[in-house]
């Protein structure tokens, strides 16, 4: 099957990227975990609805950033394959 027959049929899916499992990523995801923790464990039940919420907003923020940015790098591959093939 094509690549765009796999993008059509929902077999690729753009939004999920596989990040390599380098040392560098490793460590600094244990890091922010352990500072969410501890962070968490200051907090009073209405700071931590607030940080739950805040969390939430930036999720939904970033969902909507990443899309103009996909949308963006797709072009930019698109038109450099273009060019290859002139």
């Amino acid at each position: 099957m094509k690549i765009l027959e796999e993008f059509w049929y929902g077999n690729i899916e753009p939004t999920e990227y596989d990040t390599p499992p380098t040392k560098e990523y490793k460590e600094l995801l244990q890091l922010i975990c352990r500072n969410e923790e501890k962070l968490q464990a200051t907090f009073t039940e209405e700071q931590k609805d607030l940080s739950s919420r805040y969390v939430d907003c930036v999720r939904e923020f970033q969902a909507m950033a990443d899309c103009p940015l996909f949308q963006s790098s797709f072009r930019l591959g698109a038109r450099m394959m273009i060019e290859v093939l002139q």
